[in-house]
């Protein structure tokens, strides 16, 4: 397996380092613990790869791993107006959270449509940070404040790093205290690691134990990475790339490929209970509750493909056919070391969106893969399982 990823990796394309691309606090750490290749992602270098998939995969699910995420990068609204700013760009009832609590957030569009969906922060009265996928919701946050709310909308100097895994409290717990324990799912503190002030939150693209470190003084990024490696040494360890496999598992999204700007909430198989009731306006409301009545033409679920092991990621969609007609798209597919099957995501006709559907697929290299609609997400809807345990449901 290995040596398919190695050979995959040189006739790949060079990338070219540069200062035309932004760098992490920890991208000379990750360099010097053995990445290999990078990806692009929201103008930034994004480690991509220092081990075979499947080693990384049963790293994190087992034990516990450290990423460099500084990819998403860090918006920052703030001011008298920064509650209600953030509460009018979203189609989640904003108004109960509390200081010191996150929300997984779908930034929303006039027409519904996704701009984006960050791990939103309230870190402070009148403060909240925007942790962002790839697209440039920043600006668009900057456009909805100009003349209507007085906020400052910044980049600030917050860089995150994760840390997962079910023995990410331990390693943790070694460097901020026992006080990592009660930290709860999407809430944060403010800390220190070795001198380094972080706010750390209880998030993570896994949907297994884990946290996101947030470094406030990019200046000392390869020491706090440094800190952390040292605190997880006697439990193994290990630096990966964002672990495909395992957020497909969690029913996890990818903006860019999974979703774009022309899907909404309701499209997405797991997002519709996010459109929440709520008497303030916001932007898309009128075009969700009108959706919501009407019904959706389409739906993202999960989808089982059938053949050999998908040792790489997809460099392109593939379509999807009924009774070999096209009808959809696949957005992603990847081999699952712990449900021991080939896992994806695939786009279609909502008459065709129920689990156990059968479709056609064609791969980039022309196979035709028969391929089942599976409910999502493919493990532990409930969130009831061990760490570890990757029996499907």
């Amino acid at each position: 397996m290995a040596n398919e990823r190695n050979e995959m990796l040189e006739k790949s394309t060079t990338l070219y380092f540069g200062p035309w691309y932004r760098r992490s606090p920890f991208f000379e750490a990750t360099l010097a613990a053995g990445c290999t290749a990078y990806d692009i992602y929201n103008h930034m270098y994004l480690p991509a790869y220092y081990d075979d998939p499947d080693v990384e995969y049963w790293a994190l699910v087992n034990g516990v791993t450290m990423w460099d995420v500084g990819v998403e990068r860090t918006v920052e609204v703030s001011g008298p107006d920064a509650d209600r700013l953030v509460d009018y760009i979203t189609c989640r009832d904003l108004t109960k959270c509390a200081v010191g609590q996150g929300k997984y957030m779908p930034v929303t569009a006039p027409d519904g449509g996704l701009v984006n969906d960050p791990v939103l922060l309230h870190v402070a009265e009148n403060q909240w940070w925007l942790q962002l996928a790839d697209s440039d919701a920043g600006l668009y946050a900057l456009g909805v404040a100009a003349g209507r709310f007085d906020v400052d909308v910044t980049l600030p100097d917050v860089h995150p790093m994760q840390v997962q895994g079910p023995l990410a409290a331990k390693t943790l717990e070694k460097l901020v205290g026992p006080g990592i324990y009660d930290i709860k799912y999407y809430w944060l503190a403010h800390t220190e690691i070795a001198g380094i002030p972080v706010v750390i939150s209880r998030t993570g693209w896994t949907a297994v134990p884990g946290f996101e470190v947030n470094i406030l003084d990019s200046s000392m990024g390869t020491e706090l990475w440094d800190a952390v490696a040292a605190a997880g040494d006697e439990f193994g360890i290990r630096p990966i790339a964002p672990c495909e496999a395992r957020r497909i598992e969690a029913g996890i999204f990818n903006y860019g490929s999974d979703m774009t700007l022309a899907d909404t909430p309701l499209h997405i198989s797991g997002m519709e209970r996010l459109v929440e009731p709520q008497e303030q306006d916001y932007l898309g409301k009128g075009a969700l509750e009108a959706l919501a009545e009407s019904g959706v033409d389409r739906k993202l679920v999960g989808i089982y493909l059938e053949g050999d092991q998908l040792r790489a990621e997809l460099s392109q969609v593939w379509p999807a056919l009924s009774d070999g007609e096209e009808v959809g798209r696949v957005t992603d597919a990847v081999w699952s070391p712990g449900l021991e099957k080939n896992i994806g995501y695939v786009w279609v006709p909502i008459g065709l969106a129920e689990p156990g559907t059968t479709l056609e697929v064609i791969s980039e290299n022309g196979d035709e893969l028969t391929a089942t609609v599976a409910a999502l997400p493919f493990v532990d809807p409930k969130k009831k399982a061990p760490a570890g345990d990757l029996k499907a449901s």
